[in-house]
């Protein structure tokens, strides 16, 4: 019964819920950077490199050998390295992608904690810490010109 009580209290409070919604925001980001990568990037490139088609690049090792009706009797043995390079291309689109998306997230992040921007509403917590630092600073000022007289 506690087992059920700690997980009540662990979905209550919102973990479950957030795990929950990155989860599926995730899973919408990876349809969004497959197209992406697959469909709008990897064309171009290999439309630069003459036509040639990276999940087609492999190195055979063995060849399959068929019999007189068509049945595989030795299976193909290659080492598919056209797949990888697409697979790392789309690491490095993902990657870039996420890079730019988390600099514009701490860009938006920095100008709403910044104290001096009117155009931003300054959240309270900041706002509260911002007040604090000035009023310290003040009294330093106030003790140090008292310790100089």
């Amino acid at each position: 019964m506690k087992l059920l009580k700690e997980f009540k209290e662990f979905a209550v409070k919102g973990n479950m819920m957030d795990m929950a919604i990155g989860i599926i925001i995730g899973a919408a980001f990876n349809k969004v950077i497959g197209v992406l990568a697959k469909q709008v990037l990897l064309p171009p490139l290999s439309l630069l490199s003459d036509g040639v088609n990276f999940q087609d690049k492999k190195l055979v090792l063995r060849d399959g050998v068929t019999d007189a009706a068509g049945t595989v009797t030795t299976s193909e043995v290659v080492v598919a390295y056209g797949a990888l390079i697409e697979v790392f291309l789309d690491f490095l689109i993902i990657g870039f992608t996420i890079f730019i998306v988390v600099k514009a997230m701490n860009k938006l992040r920095n100008k709403a904690q910044d104290t001096n921007d009117q155009t931003v509403v300054t959240p309270k917590d900041i706002e509260l810490l911002s007040d604090l630092k000035h009023l310290m600073e003040e009294q330093n000022q106030l003790l140090k010109s008292k310790i100089s007289n």
